[in-house]
């Protein structure tokens, strides 16, 4: 049995990225319908960045501190926000983290559409969680029914199309950021 240990850089920069994901949640440019934020972006960099499970630390901290009360989330933070049909994506985003830094340790960085690929991934698993959560807070806990198409269709075209347009900017920036970081793939 190997024990992994995590560097003091490793631990620095996953510290950044809960902050940037943190920050990013108010960064938002209004769109029609949504509204785009660099806190998916952010998500997806810290997987790219720091790898699967790195990354997926930086948003399970990001998670914890919130429920535990720092108003780091778009609307606060504590306890009662497990209960907003929004936190699935919250909770997504430890997965989606995991992928796409899989996907950069699999595949290294040379190939940007492989990097798209992991982010489109990503992107599936959040909105799948997501939508899942939102559904069953709506139907069960605030006796809202609604159909669970209704919690897709409401995706459609802006929230994709900011991902989609997320997923490629990380996907594109990520090699340079990798030398820039010394975190060689």
């Amino acid at each position: 049995m190997t024990k992994t240990k995590i560097n003091t850089k490793t631990m620095i920069l996953c510290s950044f990225f809960t902050a940037l994901i943190a920050i990013g949640a108010f960064i938002r440019i209004p769109l029609p319908v949504t509204v785009f934020s660099l806190q998916f972006t952010f998500v997806l960099l810290s997987g790219m960045i720091l790898g699967s499970k790195a990354g997926a630390i930086s948003c399970l901290l990001y998670v914890v501190i919130g429920l535990l009360g720092f108003p780091i989330f778009t609307e606060g933070g504590g306890l009662g926000y497990i209960l907003k049909p929004t936190f699935g994506y919250l909770i997504a985003f430890i997965p989606a983290s995991y992928i796409v830094g899989l996907t950069r340790e699999k595949f290294g960085t040379k190939s940007v559409s492989k990097l798209i690929a992991g982010c489109f991934l990503a992107m599936l698993v959040t909105y799948a969680i997501g939508t899942l959560y939102t559904y069953i807070i709506l139907n069960k806990v605030a006796h809202t029914p609604i159909p669970y198409w209704a919690c897709l269709v409401s995706l459609f075209p802006f929230a994709i199309a900011k991902d989609v347009f997320s997923s490629i900017i990380v996907s594109l920036v990520t090699p340079r950021l990798i030398k820039i970081t010394n975190n060689h793939s």
